[in-house]
């Protein structure tokens, strides 16, 4: 919620799904912000209209953190039906040459 450029990247993707007629396709998004309320007020501004967005109030000290060992920034992946990575930190315009 604190960093532009991971904003922007989140809203494009949020709107090449919106514009996809592949419905089987979703989005889950998970910030790991310290405050609940500005993770929500952040959702609510960039209109990002998925029932999956979470937030992790413990940040990097999130065992989900922890656990995939990411970094600080937005990353973005692609996975299958089988929850295989295909694709990593794929651009809005990417996402809809793949769909389409």
């Amino acid at each position: 919620s604190y960093d532009a450029q991971s904003r922007m990247q989140n809203v494009s993707l949020s709107n090449a799904l919106r514009s996809t007629t592949h419905k089987n396709v979703k989005m889950v998004s998970v910030s790991f912000d310290e405050y609940q309320s500005i993770f929500e007020e952040t959702i609510r501004k960039d209109q990002i209209v998925t029932p999956t967005c979470f937030v992790e109030t413990k940040g990097e000290y999130s065992g989900l953190f922890k656990k995939y060992r990411l970094g600080r920034g937005f990353t973005n992946y692609l996975l299958d039906d089988n929850g295989v990575i295909i694709a990593k930190n794929i651009s809005a315009a990417e996402l809809s040459a793949y769909l389409n």
